[in-house]
Parts: structure tokens; sequence; C-alpha cells
């Protein structure tokens, strides 16, 4: 009875049958219809140089083909890339249903961790009965995922000898920006040596920030903003509750502030960061201090000695004077890691120097830990909100000593996290990663390599939307990591000139000083389509 009640929900789950665009229910009777596309990059004539055999391929539009291609069994690889997002196993069964669809005697086979699974050949075939438990689940537990990053001619040599014993038509990535790099990477090697393995990318990503003119979110997204959602509504009513704590709460987002910028918009806090908007006015972290500083003080003189404050985990980099430390860092370390404070101190610039000396000496600890595997500081690992905390809490004690403020300021301090990234799936998770199986296997079934699903109309019924696919070179840029220039996908940054951030521009004065929260509460899988089917609000702001 116990275990029954436990794994009601999972089972629930299991047996829900995500929607899918008309369009793909008969996958024989789909064509892909060709637009040109061009990377917009000023870097093209370097990327043409890296990738000669896939750059300025066509876009894709899915359309009702007149004479239908004759299917044959399709053997294809799938792995996950990097952190977990929710809706990743939905990806893999969609893609299973495709091609079992597109012929009964296709095989799909999971790469056992990651991009690593890869290259060491690690991999099972995945059945019916195994993949019906995980349908609309969490979590990358399935096959797991990994952070490898495959460029070497070692790696990529292992790779197709791997693909090629497996006699592999397609290969599917699941992963963001630096993944689908991958991606890109692989199916440039594959065709110049000749290998039939076609190469597909589909954007996963929670910070939101794959994401561009055709791919209008990433999946994982809407579910983690959601999960975090619930968890600041219900902060913000203990805050209303006990009236006597400020909560600052950062939210995960390296490279971008689309989550912080969604949760604003779900929870309506007193005062939220958005990293891009800090990045453009040039604000120094003095600035930032004063100005929540400022806005603790008016609260104080109408009573209030609480709040609510969002910050972008990703925010440290886009203060100027910080961005330009950390990427001194990045270099120093690059090329001397577990190099002492003192050693560190010697090879910055006398500006850096003087920026790196103001801060608490934790922090300073923190920006010298190890980097990640792109050679960038591991910002999660940063508390920003506990260095602003520390910054606004000697600047209020410096007014309280002149008497410009008589309030009491006392802080909590929060990171939300792992809490979003494996969470079950919303509906629209599910249905926008079941379609992006479908799409996957579409592209694999037609023998085009080198491209990243897309799906159009998100705001409408999933019945009525559109797909396609873009190529990967297309999204691509060269940037400094590990102090070499290196192709990459160019991450998606929030428009500060776009309707969603221009709606919570317009409404974010508002919410300072009145408390105007909302509690959004969990994830509704059931009973009225207005709470079981909302998608993103940046999404439904962008796209009307």
């Amino acid at each position: 009875m116990i275990e029954h009640l436990q794994n009601a929900l999972k089972e629930k789950r299991s047996a829900f049958l995500p929607k899918r665009p008309t369009l793909l229910l008969d996958l024989l009777q789909v064509g892909l219809a060709e637009e040109p596309y061009h990377n917009p990059s000023s870097d093209a004539a370097g990327l043409k140089a890296l990738f000669p055999l896939t750059f300025d391929r066509p876009l894709l539009r899915a359309v009702v083909n007149r004479v239908p291609k004759a299917a044959k069994p399709l053997r294809v690889g799938v792995f996950f890339s990097g952190g977990q997002a929710a809706g990743g196993h939905n990806v893999i069964a969609g893609l299973y249903d495709a091609l079992k669809l597109l012929h009964d005697k296709s095989t799909l086979i999971g790469f056992l961790d990651g991009p690593g699974g890869v290259v060491a050949g690690r991999s099972r075939e995945l059945n019916a009965e195994e993949l019906h438990r995980y349908r609309n689940q969490g979590g990358f537990d399935l096959i797991g995922s990994g952070r490898t990053k495959i460029e070497t001619e070692e790696q990529l040599q292992a790779a197709h000898a791997h693909v090629q014993k497996l006699e592999l038509d397609g290969l599917v990535v699941i992963g963001g920006d630096d993944s689908n790099t991958n991606a890109a990477v692989l199916a440039e090697y594959f065709q110049k040596v000749g290998c039939k393995t076609r190469v597909i990318g589909v954007p996963k990503t929670i910070d939101g920030d794959l994401k561009n003119a055709m791919v209008a979110t990433s999946f994982g997204f809407d579910t983690a903003c959601k999960v975090y959602a619930e968890i600041i509504g219900n902060i913000a009513r203990d805050a209303l509750s006990a009236q006597k704590y400020y909560h600052f709460i950062r939210l995960m987002g390296r490279s971008a502030s689309h989550i912080a910028l969604e949760c604003a918009l779900a929870t309506q806090p007193n005062y939220t960061l958005i990293g891009e908007e800090v990045s453009q006015e040039k604000r120094t972290l003095k600035q930032i201090t004063d100005e929540i500083a400022d806005l603790i003080c008016h609260r104080a003189e109408l009573g209030k000695n609480f709040g609510v404050i969002l910050v972008p985990e990703g925010l440290i980099e886009f203060i100027p004077e910080m961005g330009v430390l950390i990427g001194e860092l990045n270099q120093i370390l690059a090329a001397q890691a577990g190099a002492s404070i003192e050693t560190v101190m010697a090879k910055l610039t006398p500006a850096s120097l003087a920026c790196f000396k103001t801060l608490p000496e934790v922090i300073q600890k923190q920006l010298l830990l190890n980097r990640d595997p792109h050679g960038n500081v591991q910002v999660s690992l940063i508390e920003t909100e506990k260095l602003l905390i520390e910054t606004v809490s000697q600047e209020l004690a410096q007014r309280a000593k002149s008497g410009k403020y008589k309030g009491k300021f006392a802080a909590q301090n929060h990171f939300l996290g792992y809490e979003g990234r494996a969470a079950f799936p919303s509906n629209f998770d599910c249905h926008y990663c079941t379609t992006l199986g479908f799409i996957a296997a579409l592209l694999i079934h037609h023998e085009r390599s080198g491209y990243m699903c897309f799906v159009e109309g998100l705001t409408g019924a999933p019945a009525s939307w559109r797909v396609g696919a873009l190529p990967l070179t297309a999204l691509m840029r060269v940037e400094m990591r590990k102090g070499k220039e290196k192709p990459v996908i160019q991450k998606g940054l929030v428009d500060l000139k776009g309707p969603a951030f221009t709606h919570f521009k317009k409404q974010a004065q508002k919410w300072m000083l009145e408390d105007n929260y909302c509690f959004p509460g969990p994830i509704q899988f059931f009973g009225d389509p207005d709470l079981t089917e909302r998608i993103p609000l940046t999404l439904l702001l962008e796209q009307g």
C-alpha cells in the first residue's frame, strides 16, 4: 500500500500521452523543404574554413511529401550531454517511437555517460519495456550524461570507429551549446572520412540560453522555472508572514538571465537583477549595492524590513570590472592551475588587482577554484548572493551611522540550482521533447546531418506546431576557451529590447515597494488546461 502511494505519480506520468504536431503523425508522408540560411556572425569566413563540408547548409522545414520516401530499418545512437534538463527521456522515447513508426525493425542504441560513451564505445540497445518506465520522468538516469569535449583527433577517430562498428545511420546529441558544438564537429568529421552516420542536435538547457531566431526555447527551461517559481513564491509568502528577513535568492543561469526573468514574471519579487542590463549599463558592484540599499531604505520608511531579491547565477561576470577580473583569472589559471592567491595577485593588472582586493576572502577563494571543462570559472560555486548581502550590510551600516537608515536588516541566502534540473517535466516539456525526438528521426530518415531540431508556433496547441531543422554551423562563432580560440554555438542572451524584458521593466518599479508577490504553487499535471498546459511567460510575451 505504501509503495503504491509512493509511486502513484510516477506511474500516472508514465501513462501520460504527450501530443505532437499533426504533420508528424505519419512520418512517411513528411518531406523537407529547403531555404537559404547563412551564419550572420562576423566569424563566418573562419568558421567556413573550420567546417568546409557542413557550412552554409540550407534551413529545413517539414512539409507534406507528395512522393513518400521509402523507409528502411535504421540504427540510431543517442546520448545525453551536460547537465540534466527535464524532458530528456521524452526526447529518447519520441525518437524510439518515430524510428519504429518509420520501420518496425529499426534499432535505438544509447551511449552511456554522455559523449565519453561514444569515445569509449560504452553503449546498449534500448527497448520499449524499459523506455515505458522513463516516459515523462525527470533526470537523465536512463543512460547517464557527461561533459567530455570531443575535439582531439584521437577522440574523433575513436568515435568514428564505434559508430562504424555499430553500423549507425544516425547519432542524436541531446545537449546545450557546447554539446551541440560537439555535434557540429562530429558531423564535419564523419563526412570528411566518408562515414554514413548522420549527426543531429537537440536543444537542451534549463538556462534558456540555447535560443535564436528559430529555436524559441530549449527544453527543460519551462519545468525548471516552474519549480523555482514555486519555491520563490513559498519564500515570498514566508517573508510576507514573518516580515523580518530579506531573502537573496540566486538562480541558475551562468551566461544569461532568462531564468531570473521568467521567475520574476511568475512571482513578482521586490527586486530582480538582470545580468544583461547590468552589463549594458556598465553598473559597478558599488552601484548595484547602492541600488539595493536604496530599496531597503525606502521600504524601511514604509515600516517594511523584509523583501525578496532575485540574483542570476552569472551576475558576477556581467559586472564590467568583475568580468575583466574573471577573464584575467581564467587565463592565469589556464597556464598555471592551482596557483596560490599571492601568485595570482602578482599577475593581475592594476585595475583587476584593485577589484580583487575589495572582495571578501571567501569570494576570492571561490574565484580561484578549479575551472570547468572549458577553462572558465564555475560561477555556480561563487556565492554572489552572499557577496551582495555582505556589501549591502556594510552600506546600510554606514547609512545608519549617519542617520540615513533606521530600519532593521536581516538577510537569508538561498541558491536554487539542482532542484529544478531533474523534476517531473511539465506537460509543455513532455509535448515539446517528444516532438524533438520525432524531428531527429525524420532528419536521419532523410539522411541529413549537422542540424539542430526546432519547433515553431509553441504558443499554440501542439497539433498546430510547425517543425524543422537549422544547420548547426549557422549558430556558431569563435570564442576564447582555455586561452585559445574555439568554434562554439553562440549563447542567446536576454533581449533588452524584447517584449518580455520590456513588460518586466514596466512592472518592476511597482513591485519594489508594493508587495505584489505571486504564489504559482507546484507544477500541475492533471485537470484544467489553463493550469496543466501553461507555457513559459517569457515565451508567451515574445511570441504573443
